[in-house]
């Protein structure tokens, strides 16, 4: 109040100065203690002059009064201070539009993220970019990476690469997908000695893998003593050898799966477009690739199973092969393993999955309601060997079957939601003990048999059919199953 009251003494002792041009008003504010009144005065002369002197000035003073004089006028500027004065207040959204018509670019900026509407929101973004906003820029960029437009994004990481690590780290890793390989790795560098913690990961990772093609990968064989199931992993780009990594580091240090006999190799980084992959693949709206380029690489390593990171896509286990994108936690990747040892999820089943798989016997988590008891009984006499005295529970499985399943477990487990983390020692007993049951698993021959059989290489096909015989062979399970007899070419011969 009291400094209304000396803005209001001050207009008045000024009264004559009103009559004089805007020269003299602004030379005057200049030597009083209180110029906020003569610098208005100017400010209603139409001063542009007058009119910052005046908002730098009530900003400095935090003066309520006189940024919303200066708003009458429709000065951006001071409606942006007032705005940052204010807080949250009924008025804060006129004022940041106000701002932002007005062409201040930091309210622009933050406009641009009050609506929902992406057009209205890229507008905004790129009126305090063309303002040369730095982070206007950089948020503009950010935006058109977010909607899958890089080539829109890429100017403008350039643009803010030396001001912004994030910036930087993009930057460098669009240069990489785009082969300038030299060029990238230094900005990818620069934004590690920043800080920026995935640069620094992708700088490691570089420095541990390089691109390159199935036929040149090494021959090498993992233990076979420890390792019932050989897992490759496959990633298909930068982006994806870093979570590649990432997923094998952290099995590693995972203590809940140390006793289970299978081995996964260190990742291989496939050469750019070597994988035809596709989020919807063969319209099963589910993550696929044509893995035929990798049957070099399986035969050399001998590895069972595969591992195919892409870009995008849901995430899926189909015929000894695993597909997984950037945006899969750890826990989606074990969710998955365990699939490759034929156990079905714990969540309710879309109606056809259901019919399939609440009929099948050889599910080692599930039994079913039988029309005397349980369903297959010697599953859950085998649980009570494993484990005596386990429970009975229900699972939600064949929720949409008109059939009951029941789990060993009263938790709700990795089976049912990945990220859960619950491993029940019933459940590590029978992975264990499904491993040692070659007939139990889909191995990735049966993949590849797959994809050369349709696509008429038939000498390939029978090549990874007798592999697959082969993979079965220990357990004395030599048997074709029906749905590949009833497919398979009569030019295919298979070896014994």
């Amino acid at each position: 109040m009291r400094g209304l009251i000396v803005a209001l003494l001050a207009i008045l002792l000024i009264g004559a100065d009103s009559g004089r041009d805007t020269s003299q008003l602004l030379r005057n504010a200049e030597e009083a203690q209180v110029p906020a009144p003569l610098l208005w005065l100017a400010a209603k002369n139409g001063s542009t002059r007058a009119q910052s002197r005046l908002v730098a000035y009530a900003s400095r003073v935090e003066s309520v009064y006189w940024l919303n004089k200066l708003v009458t006028l429709d000065n951006a500027e001071a409606a942006w201070a007032l705005y940052h004065l204010i807080g949250d207040d009924s008025k804060s959204d006129r004022l940041m539009q106000l701002a932002a018509v007005g062409n201040v670019p930091e309210a622009q900026m933050e406009y641009a993220f009050t609506t929902e509407d992406p057009e209205k929101r890229e507008t905004w973004l790129q009126r305090a970019a063309n303002q040369g906003y730095l982070p206007g820029q950089a948020a503009l960029a950010d935006w058109y990476l977010l909607k899958g437009e890089p080539d829109k994004a890429l100017p403008w990481f350039r643009v803010t690469a030396n001001d912004y690590p994030q910036s930087a780290f993009q930057y460098g890793r669009m240069l990489w997908d785009r082969g300038k390989r030299d060029a990238a790795i230094n900005w990818i560098n620069k934004s590690a000695s920043q800080g920026h913690v995935m640069a620094d990961k992708v700088k490691r990772v570089l420095a541990k893998y390089q691109p390159t093609s199935p036929d040149r990968v090494s021959k090498m064989s993992l233990q076979s003593s420890r390792c019932l199931q050989r897992i490759g992993v496959f990633a298909t780009s930068l982006s994806t050898i870093v979570k590649a990594d990432s997923l094998v580091q952290a099995y590693k240090n995972d203590r809940r799966l140390q006793s289970i006999p299978l081995c996964i190799d260190k990742p291989i980084w496939l050469k750019q477009n070597t994988l035809s992959c596709a989020p919807d693949w063969q319209g099963a709206e589910r993550l696929g690739c044509d893995v035929r380029p990798l049957a070099k690489a399986v035969e050399r390593r001998n590895y069972t199973h595969a591992v195919i990171v892409a870009e995008q896509g849901k995430a899926n286990v189909n015929n000894g092969v695993m597909f997984l994108d950037l945006t899969d936690a750890y826990s989606v990747f074990v969710h998955e393993l365990a699939h490759f040892a034929g156990f079905v999820d714990e969540y309710a089943l879309g109606a056809q999955a259901a019919e399939r798989n609440c009929k099948d016997t050889s599910v080692p988590n599930l039994i079913f309601d039988g029309k005397i008891t349980y369903a297959p009984l010697s599953t859950y006499d085998n649980w009570q060997q494993l484990q005596p005295g386990v429970g009975i529970w229900p699972a939600q499985t064949c929720a949409r079957s008109d059939i009951t399943a029941y789990k060993p477990s009263g938790r709700v487990t990795f089976l049912e939601h990945h990220d859960s983390g619950e491993i029940p020692p019933i459940y590590l007993a029978l992975w264990r003990q499904q491993l040692r049951r070659p007939e139990a698993q889909r191995p990735v021959y049966m993949n590849l048999f797959q994809r050369f059989q349709k696509a008429g290489q038939t000498e390939q096909a029978g090549k990874w059919l007798a592999k697959y015989e082969t993979f079965l062979a220990p357990s004395g399970a030599v048997k074709r199953e029906e749905d590949i007899s009833n497919s398979l070419p009569a030019n295919i011969k298979v070896a014994h």
